[in-house]
């Protein structure tokens, strides 16, 4: 809790990240989600799978790859569903 003026900038991480991971009515999504095409975690939670963790776990680049398809084009339709979304949104304010 901020208790002066002069503590703004210790809090002002945890207000963007609240800002960021709030879902916003105009789009039915938070922003994050839209960018990362996943919700936000805490960072202990998060697990990155790359090339190089892969290719540990004994996976051919052609699976990452196919995977890595996957994830971008479930990105991309989450992103066309909040832009409809918003547009919805628009048509039900006007």
């Amino acid at each position: 809790m901020t208790i002066s003026y002069k503590d703004w900038h210790e809090m002002l991480p945890f207000a963007l990240h609240g800002y960021r991971t709030s879902v916003r009515s105009s789009i039915g999504a938070t922003p994050l989600s839209l960018v990362y095409g996943m919700e936000a975690v805490l960072p202990l939670e998060v697990e990155i799978p790359s090339l190089r963790v892969l290719m540990e776990a004994k996976l051919d680049e052609a699976e990452w790859i196919r995977c890595r398809y996957e994830q971008l084009n479930f990105v991309e339709e989450k992103w066309l569903a909040a832009l409809n979304h918003g547009q919805l949104y628009q048509r039900r304010l006007m």
